[in-house]
């Protein structure tokens, strides 16, 4: 297991990632939808450049993932190909029920 130190920059431990409620209610809806920034923005409650940055830690976790439609449309989506955003998942999904 990496240290802090050890750890690159671009990679956030769980608490950091997950304690946003933020960044929860973004992998929530994400877990069942594809949808563009700013969908996210107006469903979570957030301004756009909010929302895109809590769009940028997750996907450099690989929770999730984006796919482009023509040049500027980009959707986000959960990375179901992600053991970690499973992991997640399978969190939420027990909280939840």
């Amino acid at each position: 297991m990496l240290s802090q130190q050890e750890r690159p920059a671009s990679h956030e431990g769980i608490e950091d990632v997950l304690c946003s409620k933020t960044r929860l209610k973004i992998l929530k809806i994400l877990i069942s939808s594809q949808l563009t920034p700013s969908e996210i923005a107006e469903r979570v409650g957030v301004c756009y450049a909010n929302a895109a940055k809590h769009l940028e830690t997750l996907e450099a976790e690989g929770l999730i993932e984006h796919v482009m439609f023509g040049k500027r449309t980009r959707f986000y989506k959960f990375n179901e190909t992600s053991p970690k955003a499973i992991a997640v998942r399978n969190l939420i999904e027990i909280f939840e029920t």
